[in-house]
């Protein structure tokens, strides 16, 4: 028995090797093959990208290409393709030494979920029971990037301390559990979530935490070190938050009906987001002593009205409503980063690297609620009536419902994502806890160079253009900073 708990000991608490020269290479093959065979056996164009656009254009009397949903919708999806791409990308450069593992990584689960989204969330909404086959569109792949945001969000709790192997582990089993709950609240329950506060931000936000809680490291202290940023890393990160604060109009309107539903959900995120950046400054200048602002906040917290404004996008919130909802956000989310994420890591052994919990977790969850309260005092007054069948939805079975009880659905809906990210994630994370997917060890996470070949840096060259005013000195500056270097 001695001998059994010994090797298990061993096998549990052993020595990391990060060495992923032929794990990474075969998961990478593997997944790219099956996604080979399962798109062939399934995945078809749909009537509007098929070559019988022709014919089916003659035989519903439709006179212009215009008409086409690709010429609506592809400007929403650039924009909802570059925030996945570029957006969630920069943002997580802040890390003084975990650029490329950024940027990289983010680029490789994102691709990959991106196609394993369009099979799962066909399977559940597109799938012909005839001949068996998923037809896609322009608003698949809206679907499918919004499904890669869960994992993103996932991501960002985990940012430096696992592998591409796990990473891609966490894509896989995510975005299978994203397309689960998705289908649970937006058809069964029959929720209303456009911009995804519920099924993406809440869902993603609490399954990544819930993950890191699992893989808790005792000894991450020893990174220290290379836990933090430096300045030309957070203004890369700037770079994300300014790409994901432009576009997240266009995120949380992109599948929104034609009309007025689209037009609303723009203008509500736009004003929910202009609200959240002033409250944020405030509190972060409060917060300091100098008055000095911290750039995790302007990064962060400054894009939860985005997030917040989600679910309640496209309802009659009214302007004012919405720049109270970024208001709000963005006080609750700047407090969790000064008092939320420490308290977390001290008493309940959670390591948020990105604050996942104060962007994503905790607004997605408040935009929810926020979504449930609209929802239930909706009236015909405000809407019409014409306008509240066509805001919620209310044809065929779910014609007879009212707006109070499609608040408590929405309430409910907002259970069943939290649920699902903490569930879910807990069981990824005894999965990921296995010692065969090369993550690093306590002392060298955060560090681009266990899985990237990194270039060494170069030595600083002297300023040639000496007569410039803003160039005096600098040779000076340069030499003593060079001697105190050596000296030291």
């Amino acid at each position: 028995m001695g001998n059994c708990v010994d090797c298990l000991r061993n096998f549990f608490c052993g020595t990391k090797n990060t060495n992923v020269r032929f794990s990474l290479p075969a998961v990478c093959i593997l997944l790219q093959t099956a996604m080979i065979v399962l798109f062939g056996i399934f995945i078809r164009y749909d009537e509007e990208s098929d070559s019988h656009w022709a014919k089916h254009k003659k035989d519903n009397n439709i006179t212009s290409d215009i008409e086409n949903d690709f010429y609506f919708r592809y400007p929403s999806f650039q924009d909802v393709h570059v925030m996945i791409f570029v957006g969630f990308g920069f943002l997580m450069t802040f890390l003084k030494k975990y650029s490329f593992s950024a940027v990289g990584f983010n680029f490789l689960i994102a691709a990959f979920g991106l196609q394993w989204a369009l099979l799962m969330q066909g399977w559940f909404h597109h799938l012909d029971p005839v001949t068996g086959e998923i037809t896609i569109g322009i608003e698949s792949l809206i679907n499918a990037d919004f499904c890669c945001a869960g994992s993103l969000i996932a991501f960002g709790a985990l940012l430096g301390k696992v592998s591409p192997v796990q990473l891609l582990l966490v894509t896989l089993f995510g975005v299978t559990l994203f397309a689960v709950e998705e289908y649970i609240i937006l058809t069964l329950l029959h929720c209303r979530d456009a911009g995804g506060s519920m099924v993406i931000h809440c869902f993603g936000g609490y399954y990544g935490l819930a993950i890191s809680w699992v893989l808790y490291r005792p000894h991450l202290h020893e990174s220290k070190r290379l836990n933090g940023s430096v300045y030309h890393s957070d203004m890369f990160a700037m770079i994300g938050t300014l790409f994901l604060w432009m576009f997240w109009p266009s995120f949380n309107s992109a599948i929104t009906d034609h009309g007025d539903g689209q037009h609303r959900a723009a203008i509500n995120t736009y004003l929910a987001l202009a609200s959240s950046v002033l409250t944020t400054v405030a509190i972060s200048s409060l917060s300091d002593k100098r008055g000095n602002l911290d750039m995790v906040h302007i990064q962060n917290a400054t894009l939860v009205g985005g997030v917040a404004m989600g679910t309640a996008a496209e309802f009659m919130i009214t302007p004012y409503g919405s720049l109270i909802v970024g208001f709000c956000c963005g006080i609750i989310s700047t407090f969790g980063y000064l008092f939320v994420t420490p308290f977390l890591e001290k008493y309940l052994k959670l390591q948020d690297t990105c604050g996942v919990h104060n962007l994503h977790a905790v607004p997605g969850m408040l935009g929810g609620f926020i979504g449930a309260i609209v929802a239930a005092v909706a009236s015909e007054a405000v809407y019409s009536k014409e306008g509240l069948i066509s805001t919620f939805d209310f044809v065929g079975e779910f014609a007879d419902r009212t707006p109070a009880t499609q608040g408590g659905f929405q309430a409910a809906g907002t259970c069943v994502s939290i649920a699902f990210g903490i569930v879910g994630g807990v069981c990824v994370g005894l999965v990921l806890r296995l010692p065969i997917w090369g993550d690093p060890a306590d002392d060298n996470c955060f560090d681009d160079e266990v899985y990237w070949e990194v270039p060494e840096e170069e030595e600083s060259i002297p300023p040639v253009l000496e007569y410039n005013n803003h160039m005096m000195h600098k040779h000076q500056d340069i030499s003593e900073s060079n001697f105190s270097v050596e000296q030291s």
